[in-house]
């Protein structure tokens, strides 16, 4: 008599601990929303109550949803943003390279005009 209602205990206590076991994992992409700062909690956490309704169907598809977003990067698993700002700031580098190397050019051009003498005619002619 007494393993009857021992046994009826842990089924009830497995049942109840599955149950809330379930509702605990169902908002895990919630949380991961929340910590990374994600645009769309929200809609997170309203799928993740569907997806109870559902038997989880859709939570793989919420984790990666949620999984996607981080506040540093954006939706891109890469640093796109970050390499365009290096890249631009290497080219304005260059540009002002360009122009102090064509300054530097124009004045050494004025300068050769100044100093060498003009070429006569008479050494044209004879040529």
């Amino acid at each position: 008599m007494f393993l009857d209602y021992f046994a009826l205990g842990i089924i009830f206590f497995v049942v109840i601990f599955i149950f809330y076991g379930i509702i605990a994992i169902h908002d895990i992409p919630y949380e991961i929303a929340k910590k990374r700062n994600h645009p769309q909690q929200d809609a997170l956490h309203i799928a993740g109550w569907v997806s109870l309704f559902t038997l989880h169907a859709i939570w793989p598809f919420l984790w990666i949803w949620a999984t996607l977003y981080r506040e540093d990067r954006g939706w891109g698993f890469s640093d796109s943003r970050k390499r365009e700002l290096i890249l631009e700031g290497e080219v304005k580098e260059l540009m002002n390279h360009v122009t102090a190397l064509t300054d530097r050019l124009s004045l050494l051009e004025q300068r050769s005009a100044v100093t060498t003498p003009p070429v006569s005619d008479e050494h044209s002619k004879e040529a």
